[in-house]
């Protein structure tokens, strides 16, 4: 045997070998499933929560400030009222301590009119007032997706909701959503 034919016997033998393991290899590729089968999709939400003003308007009662806090005015014309009412029942020296009586009865009722009168004298008014409350809402942040490959189940989160099979990739599972729903 020369040279020449032992190469090519090596360089045949190996382009065999070559051969050959590229086609078990693209005949793994070619029985590799493309699609997994989706057995379940579960949405999956989170809390948020938002805080938010809320005003609203409320009825409130004031005393109005008062002017005259003895109460003078009520008390003169009181006593003096008192005193003219006394002086017109007695006679004599009667009248006089009927006088000095009546006026004093009648600067004390007139003291406490004015400040009954006083008291009750209060203002309504509208005050607006607000306060935070804090509202609640769902979020959707994705699926949890359970899916069954060549019999063995697996769980992924996805962000976008498949359909009946998930795109396999290398043996993968695809979870990137497909051109269609990226937009």
């Amino acid at each position: 045997m020369d040279k020449s034919m032992m190469k090519g016997i090596a360089v045949g033998g190996l382009a065999m070998v070559v051969l050959g393991a590229s086609g078990v290899t693209g005949y793994q590729a070619l029985t590799k499933p493309k699609f997994a089968d989706v057995v379940a999709v579960k949405e999956v939400r989170d809390t948020v929560v938002t805080p938010q003003e809320r005003c609203g308007y409320v009825q409130t009662r004031r005393q109005v400030p008062v002017k005259d806090e003895n109460r003078l005015a009520g008390t003169v014309i009181g006593g003096v009222a008192g005193g003219l009412l006394g002086n017109q029942i007695g006679g004599g020296n009667g009248k006089k301590v009927l006088t000095v009586a009546g006026a004093v009865a009648g600067g004390y009722a007139g003291n406490q009119v004015q400040k009954n009168l006083q008291q009750n004298d209060v203002v309504t008014t509208s005050e607006r007032r607000c306060k935070t409350v804090n509202l609640k809402s769902q979020k959707l942040v994705g699926y949890d997706v359970t899916y069954r490959l060549e019999g063995q189940d697996g769980t992924v989160r996805t962000s976008f909701k498949p359909g009946h099979t998930l795109p396999v990739k290398d043996g993968q599972v695809v979870t990137t959503p497909p051109t269609d729903l990226r937009s």
